[in-house]
């Protein structure tokens, strides 16, 4: 069934920002009617929407009853801001505010100290565990256009590392096929954990608990948290703090006669190449299609290039400051579209560094083909069955990146592969082919052959590697200077195995320079 991709990947963002919505809006109001009736009752009390703005802007101005105009027997309350910092020595709890009462004294002569100017989120709290956090995100095809009760196969699920200490983040993509040992059920595709875990109330927190217990069990990692959510999170997040759109580079056209409706109905969608700006709704069916050679893996990497797009578009909107303004719109809009086990001020805390963490810092891996091969399962279903060695790796160099193979121990590894390299032309530029081969071969790398690309249009150089040769491909990119997302597999049978740099117009910067 073909069903919402995207809202995972926007949920590593957005969701942490929703959820700080629901909270911020419950302690608000709760404080609000406590200032009103404690005023009616004839007590100073700072206004909570002043305290807020003090702890968002670091302008700080008295808002209590002058003490000169109060009698000296009444008694003087103060609230607690509503966001406090998060202690470096005691845990975060979540306690309600507390009400401090001082003793009434006489008014100083002394003139008040001048606050000075914070950074907007500088009263915000701050993660102090230098331990890095892993988080499962969950993104259910739950649509609201229907009243199905679930429970639910999860269409998407990524794992989200952070590391506080390097402020580094790491994102990888788990295909839904794949096929793994659930804890306690037996072998079954990996998003069937969060269905069967809701349908057998699996303890400690149902699906999403099972979906957690099954990435953990299968891949060796520590899983912490998780987050789960459905279609209307993603829509309305982006209607609201992005309503503008967000620009997304396409990267090949696309044409989709049977996109899935909200309805499990489908439309025709399509997209031409190139940088455009793309409301909630086209971000949405961007993201989700499957209509492109690569199916389901095109479709992670599109959704995590969406993540990023919109991470950007936020940021550059303001961050935290721009979503405390639209804080209660949001809790408004998503009110149970989503569960976790993330507290408030884990949330606040997270949200403040994934803000402060460079784009350089963020990287995005799928567990595509080159991880996992195709078969059947016991019942004669295609399924993805990972190459968990493989699989090892590119973990370790998602998440661990100050642990990643030097360049000599990834040429070693390459070495040992030893596959054909070959260099074709996809360019209308004559002799590149063979002037790349020259270069190749200067910078200490075999070339067993050259020649033409079934295309002569290609912009962009890529890395072809037809059977299994992730090293000599890695290295090849690494010495091109070619990202990752670049490295795709052959398919097109022009060689039998080996390795294929098909060069776009872009290689002649590369070797020129």
């Amino acid at each position: 069934m073909r069903v919402t991709g995207c809202l995972a990947a926007l949920a590593f963002l957005f969701a942490l920002i929703m959820l700080t919505g629901l909270c911020s809006l419950t302690s608000f109001s709760l404080a609000q009617q406590t200032v009103v009736d404690l005023n009616a009752a004839g007590m100073a009390v700072d206004d909570p929407l002043a305290t807020l703005r003090c702890a968002l802007t670091g302008r700080c101005e008295s808002v209590t009853a002058d003490l000169n105009a109060a009698p000296l027997d009444a008694p003087l309350v103060q609230l607690t801001p509503l966001i406090t910092a998060m202690p470096t020595s005691v845990p975060a709890t979540n306690a309600p505010p507390t009400i401090a009462v001082a003793e009434p004294t006489r008014a100083s002569t002394v003139p008040p100290t001048p606050h000075p100017t914070a950074e907007p989120s500088a009263g915000l709290p701050r993660i102090t565990d230098p331990r890095q956090v892993q988080i499962l995100l969950l993104g259910i095809d739950q649509r609201s256009a229907t009243d199905d009760p679930g429970p639910f196969r999860t269409d998407t699920m990524m794992l989200l590392n952070i590391n506080p200490v390097l402020k580094s983040i790491g994102l990888l993509s788990l295909p839904r096929d794949l096929w793994v040992d659930i804890p306690d059920f037996g072998g079954a595709r990996i998003n069937q954990a969060n269905f069967i875990g809701d349908g057998n109330a699996y303890p400690g927190g149902g699906g999403p608990a099972l979906a957690m217990e099954t990435v953990a069990a299968n891949f060796g990692l520590r899983v912490d948290k998780y987050l789960l959510v459905n279609f209307d999170v993603f829509t309305s997040i982006v209607d609201i703090l992005a309503p503008d759109g967000v620009l997304v580079n396409v990267r090949e056209w696309i044409d989709d006669p049977d996109y899935p409706d909200d309805r499990y109905g489908t439309i025709h969608v399509q997209f031409e190449p190139g940088e455009q700006r793309m409301d909630a709704e086209t971000l949405l069916q961007y993201a989700r299609t499957r209509a492109t050679e690569g199916g389901d893996f095109d479709r992670a990497r599109r959704q995590q290039q969406v993540l990023d797009a919109v991470r950007a578009e936020v940021l550059s909107a303001g961050g935290i400051v721009n979503f405390v303004s639209h804080a209660f719109t949001l809790w408004d809009a998503l009110q149970g579209n989503y569960r976790t086990n993330l507290e408030l001020n884990e949330i606040i805390a997270l949200l403040n560094l994934v803000g402060e963490i460079e784009r350089e810092d963020i990287r995005y891996r799928v567990i595509d083909n080159f991880y996992a091969y195709p078969g059947l399962s016991p019942q004669g279903d295609q399924v993805l069955y990972p190459d968990f060695a493989a699989i090892r790796d590119l973990i370790q160099e998602t998440f661990y990146a100050q642990s990643q193979l030097t360049p000599a121990k990834m040429k070693a590894r390459a070495d040992e592969e030893n596959p054909p390299v070959y260099v074709f032309n996809g360019t209308n530029i004559a002799g590149l082919a063979g002037e790349t081969r020259d270069w190749l071969v200067s910078k200490g790398t075999r070339v067993d052959g050259i020649g033409n690309d079934v295309t002569n249009g290609r912009a962009l150089t890529e890395i072809l590697e037809y059977g299994r040769y992730p090293w000599t491909a890695r290295v090849l990119a690494e010495l091109m200077g070619l990202p990752v997302d670049r490295i795709t597999r052959g398919g097109d049978g022009r060689i039998a195995q080996g390795v294929v740099v098909a060069l776009g117009r872009d290689a002649v910067e590369i070797i020129g320079g």
